[in-house]
């Protein structure tokens, strides 16, 4: 015996505000029963479920625009208690459909839809079970594999959401996770970057179908003509699910035919937002080889994976937004505000440091110190707004003639330290000489306020059990040395 009977005396509800939509109907479905009342209105639909038993309610949702225009809907799908609704659903408006879903169960099937295939779906929605128990454990056992496979898929995301640490190792993770559903053959990541750059950051292909390519980009994906029939630019672009069942449904012969070559036969498309009602982050798209009407609690588990995935990449952009901001702050810690030299303290730091490495390696060291002299207290008499600039040209005209591995800090005022790695005092002597000849010809800021820059420097090599207070306190004696000499001098420090 067959699994299912149809009813021989079937009676059916039919509701859309359309005379054009209920006569369609009637055309297409009205033979397959023995009652049909064709509805215009909420109340009518309601008054033909109660004057009669009703075997099958079609509840056509084409013609509407926004599911607020629906109310009252909800409570025909409650008051059927779990008895047989077929729903159409417009493929744009398909994110009503989990709503609605909240007020009972339904089956559905997204529009535009052949007529053969509006048969098939009330067909199936007239069927009756010939062991109504086998129909039942059947459904529970269903059921429980369904919630088997979308445990399985979140354990698997919630592993990928370990690696905040980078955003593409992430999403790629993502999308690996994402592929476990039964029938998913590509998944993708699309993530929103400043002013509004949408880009494609992954993607896990069982098909072979590249999305940038089928694009033709990987950036500023919502400025491509598919923006408005394309599920995951339109779940960015709407804020909101999209269901595509079919790929010929998306309006665009080229877009459908390219996915029926990779065997892609749904698509599902979530949006990606920090907190409800927030901005669109981006989006995840899992593309099905086969086609599956999802229940209520599939969809709640999707969206609860997408707020999974938002939650992921918000830690992860804050995670690189601290990041940012110590590295920020640690360079602020460590560099004078006014020449961008080293401040004091991180140039006694790195004197620490490379004592300690010449002493391990057996390495010559070098310090050098110098005072900025006839300027005439710049700051004093012209003001920050010239001194300032003249500082900085000096320490950007020293930096220019040192090698990365060498440090310049500002100790005080107008005086400097200069730590040369791999250096002899023969060749640090040699440095100070540049230096000093380099800055009495610079062009400082301040020359035509009658200002002049000479320096004075000292000049020592670290003695090999020597630490760093001692080889300062030595070159402060040899640059007040230089000072006395008349300054624009150079003063070797013995040991």
């Amino acid at each position: 015996m067959a699994d299912a009977i149809s009813r021989l005396n079937s009676t059916g509800v039919f509701f859309n505000p359309s005379a054009e939509r209920r006569s369609e109907f009637q055309s297409c479905c009205g033979e397959m029963f023995s009652q049909l009342s064709l509805c215009d209105n909420v109340d009518a639909t309601g008054a033909a479920l109660v004057k009669r038993e009703t075997d099958l309610l079609i509840l056509d949702l084409n013609g509407f625009d926004h599911l607020n225009e629906l109310a009252g809907v909800g409570a025909l799908i409650r008051s059927r208690a779990g008895a047989p609704i077929l729903l159409l659903c417009a493929y744009e408006h398909s994110s009503w459909l989990p709503e609605l879903m909240a007020y009972g169960t339904f089956d559905y099937r997204i529009c535009p839809i052949l007529s053969d295939e509006l048969q098939e779906a009330v067909k199936q929605g007239l069927k009756v079970p010939t062991d109504l128990a086998a129909a039942m454990q059947q459904e529970l056992l269903d059921k429980e594999k369904e919630l088997r496979d979308l445990l399985a898929v979140q354990r698997s995301l919630q592993r990928a959401l370990g690696g905040i640490d980078n955003i593409a190792t992430m999403s790629a993770q993502i999308c690996l996770a994402l592929c476990n559903f039964p029938g998913v053959r590509h998944t993708s990541l699309l993530h929103m970057k400043s002013r509004g750059d949408l880009q494609l950051v992954a993607q896990e292909s069982r098909n072979h179908l590249d999305i940038g390519r089928l694009l033709q980009r990987r950036d500023r994906l919502l400025q491509s003509p598919l923006r408005d029939v394309f599920p995951p630019l339109m779940a960015v672009a709407r804020g909101e699910l999209v269901l595509l069942d079919a790929p010929e449904k998306s309006g665009d012969p080229e877009l459908a035919m390219q996915l029926h070559d990779r065997n892609v036969r749904m698509v599902l498309s979530l949006p990606l937002r920090a907190e409800p009602g927030g901005p669109e982050m981006g989006a995840i798209c899992l593309m099905f080889d086969r086609h599956i009407t999802f229940s209520r609690e599939q969809f709640a588990c999707f969206a609860s994976l997408a707020q999974f995935v938002s939650f992921g990449l918000g830690m992860s952009e804050l995670k690189h937004q601290n990041d940012a901001l110590s590295g920020q702050l640690s360079q602020m810690s460590t560099i004078d505000s006014v020449t961008g030299a080293s401040n004091r303290r991180a140039g006694e730091d790195n004197l620490d440091n490379e004592i300690r490495r010449a002493r391990r390696y057996g390495l010559p060291l070098s310090v050098l110190t110098f005072d900025v002299g006839s300027f005439r207290s710049a700051n004093d008499l012209y003001g920050s707004a010239v001194g300032d600039p003249a500082l900085r040209k000096i320490a950007e005209t020293v930096l220019g003639r040192l090698r990365t591995s060498d440090t310049l800090a500002r100790m005080r005022g107008e005086e400097f330290l200069i730590v040369a790695t791999h250096t002899t005092s023969a060749d640090a002597v040699r440095l100070a000489e540049k230096l000093r000849t380099a800055i009495t010809e610079a062009d400082l800021p301040g020359a035509g306020f009658g200002a002049s820059v000479s320096i004075s420097l000292g000049v020592t090599q670290v003695g090999a059990d020597e630490g760093s207070a001692t080889v300062l306190d030595r070159l402060d004696t040899a640059l007040h040395r230089a000072k006395r000499a008349g300054r624009n001098c150079i003063e070797l420090a013995t040991v």
